[in-house]
């Protein structure tokens, strides 16, 4: 976008996703001159969305929390048109549409509660323990979280007098979507925060897709200051090394990339494993669910399954209705087959003539968070070294805005 000859910045920051265009923000505002640099075409990383055949398709399923706070502060969330979800989700339990039970917040929607009277989704003493819960995350301070001793959510749940059957039924299905793990295994702490803020916020999409938020946040930043198509080969004394073999001098170096490629970048450093997500998008001629519900599988056959053009009309043609379905790994030879078949008897409908128009493999989607995770840690790794990103803090939006907040505190500070 603008030409990097010039006078040498006080900073660079390597990759646009959310937590470098958050630092990158945040290091201009403070008055310093920052080179932002991107090695794919558009902002956003693994935040983009993609214009096929009059199709919105944002590339793997993501959804948007209202209830952030680094998202309620950097963001005009009316400037995103922003569409919601419905409150809760649907959890089929068995074949053909009526083998589903409905979990929504009867504080938002009364009304289609119903499925949470005792006997139906869970017991009596399944749903006082999920208040009890829902309750403490809810009103209860984030440095209460914090304290809390760190164990699997697997743990949590049952010593929170959840049982293995509520377990089995709506937590393992609904948060394996959210972690991209099936064994609950990841952090309470962290498993405590998302509870918070699911409560607390809406989930919903942007207009123009997901890949509408990283822009709008690259707009806010200086003229002249962000560089894509500018592929980094590595870190030198002195700043950056091009993949064109240009150098680019910078007293404070930050790698706001994801983990695998900030090892690369900084040999040594320590990064989690990652996990891996696909999703199909489906083009079906009417809507399989009339209505803008998440759907989760009891049995785990896919992570999740949705109506996007439910969600946002205008993300499909008049006429059609996009299908977003995802799973956990890899895309695999007969996996479609196998998910297609999956959704025909899930809706209870033909699949046949469903056309598949993409299919997206997002390796590192989010990173690992095994107990004892730090919910927040030190962007410093050298002198005028940092990195940041969502594997730094919490796998998410607000992990990866806060993340990159901090990392240009830390730049500042160092400079005094």
């Amino acid at each position: 976008m603008a030409n990097p000859a010039g006078p040498r910045p006080d900073a660079i920051v390597i990759g646009a996703g959310a937590a470098g265009l958050a630092c990158a923000t945040d290091l201009a505002a403070a008055g310093l001159s920052v080179h932002l640099l991107e090695a794919s075409d558009e902002v956003g990383g693994r935040m983009r969305t993609d214009r096929r055949d009059g199709f919105l398709l944002d590339r793997g399923f993501q959804v948007f929390n209202t209830s952030y706070p680094q998202v309620k502060k950097r963001l005009a969330l009316r400037d995103l048109r922003l569409h919601p979800f419905t409150p809760g989700v649907l959890v089929q339990t068995g074949a053909g549409g009526t083998g589903r039970v409905r979990f929504s917040d009867p504080t938002r929607r009364p009304g289609p509660s119903r499925d949470l009277l005792p006997g139906r989704l869970a017991s009596g003493r399944d749903l006082m323990a999920l208040a009890v819960l829902s309750a403490r995350d809810m009103f209860g301070p984030v440095s209460g979280i914090r304290r809390r001793p760190d164990r699997t959510t697997l743990t949590e749940l049952a010593d929170a007098g959840i049982s293995d059957e509520l377990v089995r039924t709506l937590f393992r299905p609904f948060l394996s979507g959210v972690f991209l793990e099936d064994e609950l295994e990841t952090s309470s702490r962290v498993f405590h925060l998302v509870w918070r803020s699911l409560l607390r916020g809406s989930l919903c999409l942007p207009a123009a897709g997901i890949g509408a938020v990283p822009a709008a946040l690259a707009a806010g930043l200086p003229p002249r200051s962000l560089f894509v198509d500018t592929p980094v080969h590595s870190l030198t004394d002195d700043g950056v090394l091009g993949e064109d073999g240009s150098e680019r001098p910078a007293p404070a170096v930050v790698v706001a990339t994801g983990p695998e490629r900030a090892a690369q970048l900084l040999p040594g450093l320590t990064v989690p494993g990652t996990r891996t997500v696909t999703t199909y998008y489906h083009v079906a001629g009417s809507p399989p669910l009339r209505e803008p519900t998440l759907l989760v599988d009891s049995r785990r056959r896919f992570l999740n399954t949705v109506v996007v053009s439910e969600v946002v009309p205008a993300c499909a043609p008049t006429g059609y209705a996009l299908v977003s379905t995802s799973v956990l790994g890899p895309d695999t030879p007969g996996r479609e087959t196998r998910i297609r078949r999956d959704l025909a008897e899930v809706h209870a409908t033909d699949t046949a003539a469903w056309d598949l128009l993409a299919t997206y493999s997002v390796p590192g989607a989010l990173p690992a968070m095994p107990p004892p995770w730090p919910l927040s840690r030190t962007s410093r790794v050298g002198p005028g070294r940092y990195v940041c990103g969502d594997h730094r803090a919490t796998g998410s939006v607000q992990g990866a805005l806060a993340s990159g907040a901090r990392a240009a505190r830390e730049v500042l500070a160092d400079r005094v």
